[in-house]
């Protein structure tokens, strides 16, 4: 069990929640700024206040925990993330939806960080610190790189403690895929080497402002231990060899990478198998193999 915080700290808290309760409803400053979400920006809003509310309940939140929000927009999640007596710092690209931004800053009292940027250009380490949580609604057009970049930073764990993330459906699905399932590939891969992955919740599409063509879902991922023998830049070259022909034998998909036959054959894998098939654990050994013998040297 947690120890609680200070009660000073829960009063600022309480304060900072009923600021944010007293300032106009989302759907009215959006309107008031003439806000319209950007397709070329990855943009859909998610309003629903039970959602919001719902998604950051299952960060596990303490008060002065930080918190790194990407496109935050109009500032939906920013407001749930703020309530929990969270320090947020946030990284919005598009200048309209400042104004707004600003005045729920105002209205936290300085719990709300907010920086003019991209969040693909600016140093996440040095903004949010070690030790802190991520959580956003990404942009659909940059998600995917982003969670690739924090999943791929040395040493390992890197800075943040978890990652409670909205992704397009498809997206979610490759992540958290088993073997031997369509969604299943490198995305898969990486992702449950490095953290512990599921699916929080189900978004349908009628949830978000306006409303995409497919549903989305809120991914969580904690970071594990990687193993020191594995450098992660290899396995990414192991699934890319091996998924790159994803329809082919690993004999064939794999001839192309140095010592890839090699570490078949020393780990007893089936080169008749498909990339598709092959466990996280048996790409990892791969890796390893390969990282140990004088063609990746």
């Amino acid at each position: 069990m947690r120890p609680r915080p200070p009660a000073g700290r829960r009063s600022l808290s309480q304060a900072i929640a009923e600021r944010i309760a007293a300032l106009p409803p989302l759907r009215d400053e959006i309107a008031a700024a003439g806000l319209r979400a950007d397709k070329a920006l990855g943009q859909n809003f998610l309003l629903d206040l039970n959602l919001l509310d719902r998604i950051v309940r299952s960060i596990g939140l303490q008060p002065g925990d930080r918190v790194f929000e990407v496109g935050p927009g109009p500032g939906g999640l920013t407001r749930a993330l703020l309530k929990t007596g969270a320090q947020v710092i946030a990284v919005e690209r598009d200048a309209r939806a400042l104004p707004i931004l600003q005045r729920l800053a105002a209205a936290s009292d300085g719990a709300l960080t907010l920086i003019h940027g991209d969040a693909m250009a600016v140093n996440a380490r040095e903004l949010a610190g070690e030790g802190a949580h991520i959580a956003a609604n990404l942009p659909y057009n940059i998600g995917t790189p982003l969670l690739t970049g924090w999943l791929t930073q040395t040493p390992w764990p890197g800075w943040w403690r978890s990652a409670t993330l909205m992704f397009q459906k498809e997206v979610a699905d490759r992540i958290v895929a088993a073997p031997g399932t369509g969604a299943y590939g490198r995305l898969s891969v990486l992702a449950q080497h490095r953290a512990q992955v599921a699916i929080e919740t189900i978004l349908p599409a009628r949830a978000f402002t306006p409303p995409p063509k497919v549903d989305s879902a809120v991914v969580r991922l904690v970071p594990k231990p990687a193993p020191e023998d594995v450098p992660v830049a290899l396995l990414e070259r192991v699934t890319a060899a091996a998924f790159g022909q994803r329809r082919k034998m690993l004999r064939q998909s794999l001839k192309g990478l140095p010592g890839g036959l090699e570490a078949l054959a020393a780990l007893g894998i089936d080169s008749t198998r498909r990339a598709e098939t092959l466990s996280v654990n048996e790409f990892v050994a791969l890796a390893r193999v390969l990282h140990s013998s004088p063609a990746d040297s």
